[in-house]
Parts: C-alpha cells; sequence; structure tokens
C-alpha cells in the first residue's frame, strides 16, 4: 500500500502590533523641536550675536553717498559785468545694479551719443554689477537731462550740480582760464584762486531701495555744501573788448606769433585791460591747443628792446649827470672791446641830445651814455624798476624774467642790457616800468583784484598795492617830455600819436633768440611800444608786445604803434578824459655845434 503524503501544517500568523500612537506622536514632535532649535539658534545667532554685522553690511548695501557742490563764485570786471557764472546743470549716474545684462547696450547706444561719452567707457562702468551708484556725466544742461529722464532707463538718474559758463566766451580767456569736467579751476584766476572761488562741497547719504528709489523714511544725513567767494577785478569789459579785438586783428595781419595790450591806471596800479592773442574760448577749451591755455601776460618773456632804454635814462640821469639837453656824437656802430654794436639803420654820424638818442632810439647813443655809470648802478636801476622780480599777480605760472647780477656779467654784457637786450622781462613788468615814469616816479604794484564779494553780496576791498619812490618826480618829468620826442615826425612812433593829446611813448624792436643755435640770428623780432596820455597829466598806460610778426615791417613804431594809437583813443574817449590843451614842451633832437 501506498505511503501517505505528509500532511502539512497551516503556519502560524504572528499578529502585527501597531505601536503606540501616543509614541509616534512623540517622536514627531521630538524632531520637529529639533528642527525648530535648528531655526530658533540660527535665528539668534543673526538677530543678536551677529546682527550688527548684517545691519551694517545691509545699510552698507542700500546706503549711498551723493556729493552736494557748492556754488561757484562768480567773477566779474570793475563794473560788476559777468565774466564767469555759475549755471545749473545736471549729474548722470547709474545704479549698475539694477540694469540687466540685455538692456545695457540700449542705454549705452542712447546715452554716448547724447553725452559725447565714449562707448566703451561706459558700458564698462554699467558692467560694475556689485556698484550702486557710479557717475556718468558732470555738468549737463538741464534740457539734455530732461530728454535722458524721459528715455525712463531703470537704474539711470539724475542729480541737481552746477556748470561753469563764461558769457563773453573768448575775452579775458588769458586772465581768467576755465574750470575743467571735475569742477576745478585749470588755467588763469579759476586756478590759481580756486580756494576762494570754489567753497566746500557737502555730502548727503541716502538709502537706496533694491529698485533704485530713494527710501523716503531712510538714513539721511547731510552736511551742506558752502558758496565760495566772488572775485570782482580790476579790468572793465569794454577797455577789454578792444584791446583783444585791436590785437588779434594785429596779429593776424603781422603773421605774428603771439602778441599782448595791456592798459593800466599809472596812479594806482590797476591793470584795466589784459588782452592776448590767440586766444580760445574757455566755455569749450578741449577744442583748443593746450599752450593757448596759460596766461602769456605774465608767463612770456621777452627782450624789451628799446622800451627798456627809460631805465637806462634814469639811471644815467640820477646818477650819471645827464641832462636831456648832453650832447653826445653818435655814429651807427661801435666797438667795445672785441664786440660790435649798430644802430636799426645806417646812418652817418650825428651830433644828438640826450633827448634825440632817445627818440631815435640810437643804441649806439645809449651806450656811449651809460658809461657814465656803473653795472652796478645799472643792475640796481633795473630791480628798481622791477627787472627780475615777479610782479606779484595772482596768475598761474609767472616769471620773473631775466637780469643776472653783475658778477655774472660778461665783460660787454652791460651794453646790451642798456638797450634791452640779454634781459628778459613779462609784458606786466613792462608796462609797468611806464606806468612808474607816468607817475613820477613812484612805483605802484599792478594789481588785478579789485576785491571779493561774500555772503549776502557784501564786498571786501583788496588790500592797497605797495608804492615805492624809485626816481624822483624832477627825473620822470624829464623823461616823459623826451619820450613825447618819440611821437613826432623826427622820432621813431609818429604812428602813435593821437589828435588833441600829448602823447608820450617808446618803441622797442628786439632781436629773439633762436633756440637751435642760442643766436638771435633767424629768430624773429618782438616789436613793441608803451606810452601814456596825457603826458602832462598821465591817467593811462598802454603797452603793446608783438611776437615775432612775418609780414609788413617788424619795427615797434609800424607794427605796434598803430595798436597803441586805438586803443588808448578808445580808453581816453571811454574814461571821459579830455585833452589837457597844454602845449608839449619843444625837444631839441640835435646838438648845436
Amino acid at each position: 500500500m501506498g505511503r501517505r503524503p505528509p500532511v502539512r501544517r497551516p503556519r502560524t500568523r504572528v499578529p502585527f502590533h501597531r505601536r503606540d500612537p501616543l509614541k509616534r506622536l512623540n517622536v514627531g514632535l521630538l524632531v520637529v523641536a529639533f528642527v525648530l532649535s535648528l531655526f530658533a539658534g540660527r535665528l539668534v545667532q543673526l538677530q543678536t550675536i551677529e546682527s550688527g554685522k548684517y545691519t551694517a553690511q545691509a545699510m552698507r548695501q542700500r546706503l549711498q553717498t551723493i556729493d552736494l557742490p557748492a556754488v561757484r563764485g562768480g567773477i566779474t570786471d570793475a563794473q560788476g559785468h559777468p565774466l564767469a557764472i555759475t549755471v545749473e546743470a545736471r549729474a548722470i549716474f547709474a545704479d549698475p545694479f539694477v540694469i540687466k545684462p540685455e538692456r545695457r547696450q540700449a542705454i549705452v547706444n542712447a546715452l554716448a551719443p547724447t553725452l559725447g561719452l565714449d562707448p566703451a567707457g561706459l558700458m564698462k562702468l554699467l558692467s560694475k554689477q556689485k556698484s550702486r551708484f557710479v557717475y556718468l556725466a558732470h555738468g549737463v544742461r538741464p534740457d539734455q537731462a530732461r530728454l535722458i529722464t524721459s528715455w525712463k532707463f531703470l537704474g539711470i538718474g539724475t542729480l541737481p550740480e552746477y556748470r561753469r559758463e563764461y558769457p563773453n566766451n573768448s575775452l579775458g580767456a588769458g586772465v581768467i582760464g576755465f574750470v575743467n569736467g571735475e569742477g576745478d579751476g585749470a588755467a588763469g584766476l579759476e586756478q590759481s584762486m580756486n580756494g576762494v572761488l570754489s567753497g566746500r562741497a557737502g555730502w548727503q547719504r541716502v538709502e537706496i531701495s533694491p529698485t533704485g528709489q530713494h527710501i523716503p523714511m531712510g538714513e539721511d544725513q547731510k552736511r551742506p555744501s558752502v558758496p565760495g567767494t566772488g572775485v570782482r577785478l580790476t579790468l572793465m569789459r569794454d577797455l577789454q573788448f578792444k584791446a583783444q579785438a585791436e590785437i588779434e586783428k594785429q596779429v593776424r595781419a603781422t603773421g605774428a606769433r603771439s602778441g599782448t595790450v595791456i592798459v593800466m591806471d599809472p596812479r594806482t596800479g590797476k591793470l584795466l585791460a589784459m588782452a592776448s592773442a590767440p586766444g580760445y574760448d574757455p566755455n569749450d577749451y578741449t577744442r583748443s591747443n593746450q599752450n593757448r591755455w596759460n596766461s602769456p601776460l605774465v608767463q612770456d618773456s621777452y627782450e624789451p628792446g628799446s622800451t627798456g632804454k627809460v631805465v637806462t635814462a634814469a639811471a644815467v640821469m640820477e646818477k650819471g649827470g645827464i641832462r636831456p639837453d648832453t650832447p653826445f656824437t653818435v655814429p651807427d656802430r661801435i666797438r667795445k672791446y672785441d664786440r660790435p654794436f649798430n644802430d636799426s639803420h645806417r646812418h652817418a654820424p650825428e651830433r644828438l641830445t640826450f633827448a634825440g638818442v632817445l627818440a631815435k632810439s640810437s643804441n649806439v647813443g645809449t651806450i656811449l651814455a651809460s658809461d657814465g655809470i656803473s653795472s652796478q648802478q645799472l643792475y640796481q636801476t633795473l630791480r628798481a624798476f622791477g627787472f627780475g622780480q615777479k610782479t606779484g599777480l595772482p596768475l598761474p605760472g609767472e616769471t620773473a624774467g631775466l637780469l643776472k647780477p653783475p658778477a655774472q656779467w660778461s665783460g660787454t654784457d652791460r651794453y646790451p642790457i642798456a638797450f634791452g637786450q640779454t634781459v628778459s622781462v613779462n609784458a606786466v613788468q613792462m608796462a609797468s616800468v611806464y606806468a612808474t615814469i607816468a607817475n613820477g616816479g613812484v612805483r605802484v604794484a599792478p594789481s588785478l583784484i579789485e576785491g571779493t564779494v561774500g555772503e549776502n553780496d557784501k564786498f571786501t576791498s583788496a588790500a592797497a598795492p605797495a608804492r615805492k619812490q624809485v626816481i624822483s618826480a624832477a627825473t620822470a618829468r624829464q623823461i616823459s617830455d623826451m619820450l613825447e620826442g618819440v611821437t613826432t615826425p623826427e622820432g621813431t612812433a609818429p604812428k602813435a600819436r593821437i589828435p588833441g593829446y600829448r602823447v608820450a611813448g617808446k618803441t622797442g624792436t628786439a632781436d629773439i633768440v633762436n633756440p637751435r643755435c642760442g643766436c638771435y640770428e633767424g629768430g624773429g623780432h618782438t616789436a613793441s611800444f608803451a606810452g601814456f596820455a596825457p603826458a602832462d597829466d598821465p591817467q593811462l598806460v598802454v603797452q603793446v608786445v608783438l611776437q615775432a610778426p612775418r609780414r609788413g615791417s617788424h619795427y615797434g613804431g609800424e607794427a605796434a604803434a598803430p595798436v597803441f594809437k586805438n586803443v588808448m583813443s578808445f580808453a581816453l574817449q571811454t574814461q571821459k578824459i579830455p585833452p589837457t590843451g597844454s602845449e608839449p614842451p619843444i625837444t631839441k633832437i640835435y646838438a648845436g655845434g
């Protein structure tokens, strides 16, 4: 019989016992509590332990410092006419943090041509993603700023500021100068008196939202700006305009390298006009040659030539016993040691008075007269008249000129020095020489600043200029009488005569040193004329200098004297100075016998 199959016993099931729900809830609560404790700890860390650091960091991200520029003081002429003014403008800024990268090119394409900016440089500024504030342009006209605002570029805004303008364009640019793009004086009085004119800039710190908006109730600190002080000059706008027009015209007519005109009151030392050519427009100075940005009336030196003979005349009359009628036999050339000296024109020996020597501007006659004084006496007189010393005008880069002490003179230096060569001056120094003679031998230091204008338009006068008796009044009067002979038909400058007025003056024609050889060959000439009127009651001095005229005559009596006549005539009329009506002295040119 077969085996019975084994019987499978059913497997005993172990019942599943769920855990206690309360236990599970407790475990879950513990996990949640642990996580919450981590958050709480971090919050405690952020809000207590490290709160100061993160608060400061957030504030730095929102806080921006905005410059508050000061209103720059104005510059006016003696009558209050504006020569340099400050007008409202705008600064254009960007918040690169909120500018989307895909919008940068569109902003560059719009702003670069409008503001005259370099596109590549502008793109670089807009790409500073970590920056919240960068200036893009200063001194933008309000109408341009309104146009930019109308485009509504996110991250581009404007701020109020100021811009310098010169309402008379190039008038007096060589004296006034200009303000550069950073708002600093960069030439002329704008540079030398920047500390007075500029005032003190302020600042404001404000909070900026992530969208670039000013948070009204946020942090706001402010230091107000302090306006600059205004400056009133001694210049007179109408005289300045005439002087500048005349010198510009003559520079063009003669092909001269440059030219200057000075009008001065000899009694007060005030400079009434200081014109130079070629000039530039300070409103658009970047379009002009940088060489024109200087103040040539004090920065450029030149050899005065025969206009310097009046100083030798003063020296020989005060210290050498020479009188206007002292006779000299004057050849057209003379040799001193191994060096020849000659007059500007060939002539037979002439029997001239010292007045005649001055009227005919004889180099040889001046040398003969100077033999009566020592080199030290000549040097001391030159120094007394201001040679080799700065005038002290508040203009940058003034040169003192060149006047070596006698110990450094070579054996023959004293002779060209006597007739105005081998020494150099600036234009204001030479004008001051003639002002001293016109003022009875009293040298009044040249002045350009009438005073300053402060808060509430309060005017403060400048200190009175220094005064010094250089030569006696009698000597000054004699020299003045002799200088009237220069403008007679027998003198070198009849073209300087003004109908109805007595005019005293002196021509100058000096050689210019050629830098290539250090010699006078091929260097050109300096043509000049300096004089005053009315000669018997001097109230105005006018000095004209032309450097290297190439067309027409290069002599002072031909190139410079006509400019003197035109400017002096205008000055006499505008200053309402009538003719004195007196008769001029009879200048004895030739000696008897």
